[in-house]
């Protein structure tokens, strides 16, 4: 334990390190200049402060107050040595953050014992602290250990629905790291960025409710055809919006949300600008990009020019502009998802 001592006399400081030695496991540094010791402060933390009131530079409260000031100082005990035995003094050391007081001339029983006492407390508190900080280490592992699950629960659900569309696994891994890029670049915080690139995977998991006859079609649908396939997006949304998760929360909003267009001639709704959620206006460009660029058994893909040609024609009709420019920016990164996460070949 590391004990502090200040105080501008020099002989009351060799006295009281003459009595901390006789204390085991303790160890004193001493200062007579309380501005040097709060210096010390700024690197070092001790585990008890012993200020002598009446100092020139700087008297033991206002050097209390400063060292209260210091981050995880708040609870290391402060005794201060005085002459002065005025009530009013000892009210504003108090407020300072003072712990205790012992008046001069010392008594060196008593001293011993404080001193040994709020050791005593000190080593309480640290042991706490430790223990809070190790069960709270044990709370983000665990919390980790059960993100990383839903996200596994999750992407396999999305590569269910998947499964009975002709896109891949990949797809859903490029156009999800192509919603937290643009996330990114709008200056989303970043636990919204992870929370859309876990999301994002879901939004077209309403596609199982879609029969096959549909899903499958390899030419263009019907009317009646497109009506049944726009129901992928409420089912979508009734399949997620059931429980507490704020991750299937978002995906939910993401599968209702993700097919409206910014000028309102989307569905299921038809929303437009900023009454479509923001996470559902991101995923929208993402997707469709994705999509374009995407070899798919019945079409070719799309060369990267004309596919960026599109989505910049779309801005401000299907698309939010300023997800577009987000979209673009640093388009390097998007040409780096693309090329990680690539496609098996078709059979």
């Amino acid at each position: 334990m590391r004990i502090l001592i200040i105080d501008d006399v020099q002989i009351n400081i060799t006295l009281l390190q003459h009595l901390i030695k006789k204390i085991p496991e303790c160890e004193s540094v001493a200062f007579t200049d309380p501005c040097m010791a709060m210096d010390w402060c700024k690197d070092n933390e001790p585990d008890l402060v012993v200020v002598d009131y009446m100092m020139l530079q700087m008297d033991g409260i206002e050097f209390t107050r400063q060292f209260r000031s210091f981050k995880n100082y708040e609870a290391i005990p402060v005794l201060m040595v005085t002459a002065n035995h005025e009530v009013s003094v000892r009210h504003d050391a108090l407020n300072s953050g003072v712990t205790d007081f012992l008046n001069k001339p010392l008594d060196n029983i008593e001293f011993m014992a404080r001193t040994k006492n709020m050791l005593e407390l000190r080593k309480i508190h640290k042991h706490i602290t430790e223990r809070a900080e190790w069960l709270a280490e044990g709370i983000r592992k665990a919390t980790s250990e059960i993100v990383a699950r839903e996200r596994e629960t999750i992407f396999c659900l999305a590569r269910a629905a998947e499964y009975r569309d002709p896109e891949t696994g990949a797809h859903i891994l490029r156009m999800a790291h192509y919603s937290k890029h643009i996330a990114r670049a709008l200056g989303l915080p970043l636990d919204q960025q992870e929370l859309l690139l876990e999301a994002a995977p879901m939004h077209d998991i309403g596609k199982v409710g879609t029969p096959d006859s549909i899903l499958l079609k390899p030419g263009k649908l019907t009317v009646e055809e497109f009506t049944i396939m726009k129901q992928h997006a409420v089912i979508g949304y009734e399949v997620l919006n059931t429980g507490n998760s704020h991750m299937l929360k978002a995906a939910a909003i993401i599968a209702l949300s993700h097919h409206e267009k910014f000028d309102g001639s989307g569905y299921p709704h038809g929303l437009s600008g900023n009454d479509i959620p923001l996470f559902g206006r991101i995923v929208a460009v993402a997707d469709v990009f994705d999509a374009l660029t995407s070899e798919r058994p019945y079409k070719e893909a799309w060369s990267i020019e004309r596919a960026t040609q599109m989505i910049r024609d779309c801005a401000g009709q299907h698309f939010d502009v300023n997800c577009v420019n987000a979209f673009f920016t640093d388009f390097d990164e998007i040409l780096k998802i693309k090329n990680t996460f690539v496609d098996d070949k078709y059979n």
